[in-house]
């Protein structure tokens, strides 16, 4: 159910449930790199397919998302099969960000942070048609992990709006929405999924510190 990209460190310090986004699965080049990359600095990083694209993968044939109840309930049983007495976080690129933000709204598991690799703030070109309203209901620190130019949010846009709650972002240059910059930028997609990585990792080591002082 989960496919473990495991730490080198152990104990690890933190596990990381990773949610793959609408269009490809948890076997994607982004999601297994990133999943590596992540658990190269002490976190095991937890993938897993949704019901449509196990389908989707058995049948050779794509399939759209399911709706979000269906995933959210899908999303709520893989929490169940994680690693006792490890921190727990959740997040994902795109659509499995936003249904861990969702999830982190309404789950009773102990989840200490929430990631999201570019978010979808709204379609492309539909602005006005924001996916934030849940983000007051989200009680654990939550941070974005956004390119530069993602078309489903650019920083341009994204200063201007007007959101219950912010996030914390982290902004990856010249970047679209798999993080993947222009030639021209002077950046690479592999330097910005590097940076993302230990963003990613600097904000759960951060998490684990002020759930430890908490206690």
């Amino acid at each position: 159910m989960i496919e473990w990209v495991k730490s080198s460190q152990q104990p690890a310090i933190a596990q990381f449930i990773f949610a793959h986004g609408a269009g490809a699965g948890s076997d994607s080049d982004f999601m297994q790199h990133v999943a590596k990359l992540i658990s190269e600095q002490g976190v095991d990083v937890g993938l897993f397919d949704f019901e449509y694209m196990q389908i989707a993968k058995q049948t050779n044939k794509r399939r759209p998302p399911e709706r979000a109840p269906k995933l959210l309930s899908y999303y709520e049983q893989i929490l169940n099969h994680t690693q006792p007495n490890i921190p727990l976080f959740i997040g994902g690129k795109s659509m499995g960000g936003r249904m861990a933000s969702m999830l982190a709204c309404t789950t009773e598991q102990p989840v200490l942070g929430v990631l999201a690799f570019g978010y979808p703030f709204h379609p492309p070109g539909k602005p006005e048609k924001l996916r934030t309203d849940h983000f007051a209901d989200i009680v654990c620190p939550f941070l974005v992990l956004q390119g530069e130019r993602d078309t489903f949010g650019t920083r341009q846009e994204l200063a201007t709006m007007v959101m219950p709650k912010q996030p914390q972002y982290i902004w990856l240059t010249d970047g679209d929405h798999s993080l993947k910059p222009r030639k021209k930028s002077g950046m690479t997609e592999l330097k910005n999924r590097e940076t993302a990585a230990l963003e990613a990792v600097k904000f759960i080591k951060n998490c684990v510190d002020l759930n430890l002082e908490g206690n």
